[in-house]
């Protein structure tokens, strides 16, 4: 099987990732994609992803998406990701090399400016149209790699369902933070529910679209560590904005504080909504 290198074009945009690419990003990357990993699958079942595609990641991170789509395509098919951060991109070939996972490849790059020499089956990506300066723009271009009624696939989070029953102060405290964080720095913490908009105004389809969150409670549910690591990723940024403190954050309890908050209360913890929106090139 021959992977198809890309080449870069003339940039007319640059996304910015406020949580950075430090190894303890790629392994949070890593940890929440776990939890994620059965709402894609079956996001990319649902739109037709299938054996010996050809994919297209987009912002591959640590390559938990391509690994995916590499098993749903098999073999015959082939998955290129793409990433503007070389730490990403090393990390994410160590985990294809170890695993011997020979049907994918990483690049550097922002696929919306790369070319490439083969149209693909797919382009797939997820939570990363949120990071993107004009996602409409992101798509059109995205599109172009897209052989005839290809497929367009996106997942990404809508902040609106994030919130705890009855409300847990710590967990509502830090999605708060989150929002203004991410916001002041230019993601579009909405994106989710605006993917039919944004689809549309890039001249695609409708799409058609799913809905999945984590919900659940009690001492061990896997959003306390997972909203940790978030705010130990988040947390330099959010101290150069003033929005909090290392002290009033508190990472060395903060996990254990959100379960004793919904255990007290018999509650449960929403996490934000992950939509996924797919349509065809026409």
């Amino acid at each position: 099987m021959t992977m198809n290198i890309g080449m870069k074009e003339t940039a007319p945009q640059q996304r910015m990732y406020a949580p950075g690419h430090s190894e303890d990003e790629l392994d949070r990357l890593s940890h929440q994609a776990e939890a994620f990993e059965p709402f894609t699958r079956q996001l990319f079942q649902q739109a037709g992803i299938t054996t010996g595609m050809r994919i297209l990641d987009v912002g591959c991170g640590s390559g938990d998406v391509a690994f995916l789509a590499a098993e749903l395509v098999g073999p015959s098919g082939e998955v290129i990701g793409a990433d503007l951060a070389a730490a990403a991109v090393n990390r994410a070939t160590a985990r294809a090399q170890a695993r011997g996972i020979r049907n994918v490849k990483f690049l550097e790059g922002d696929p919306a400016e790369l070319r490439f020499d083969q149209p693909f089956d797919a382009v797939v990506g997820r939570l990363v149209l949120m990071f993107y300066p004009d996602p409409v723009n992101a798509i059109r271009r995205l599109a172009l790699h897209l052989r005839a009624e290809g497929l367009i696939v996106f997942q990404e989070f809508d902040f609106a369902t994030a919130f705890s029953v009855p409300p847990a102060p710590t967990y509502e405290r830090n999605v708060a933070w989150f929002k203004q964080a991410l916001t002041a720095t230019g993601a579009k913490i909405h994106l989710g529910l605006q993917l039919y908009g944004v689809f549309l105004a890039a001249g695609l389809p409708a799409p058609s679209m799913r809905m999945d969150a984590l919900v659940g409670g009690g001492r061990d549910y896997v959003v306390y560590e997972i909203v940790a690591e978030v705010a130990k990723s988040l947390l330099p940024v959010m101290e150069k904005l003033k929005i909090t403190t290392a002290m009033e954050v508190d990472l060395s309890s903060l996990a254990q504080r959100m379960g004793d908050e919904v255990v007290a209360s018999n509650g449960v913890v929403l996490s934000p909504g992950l939509i996924g929106a797919w349509s065809s090139k026409s």
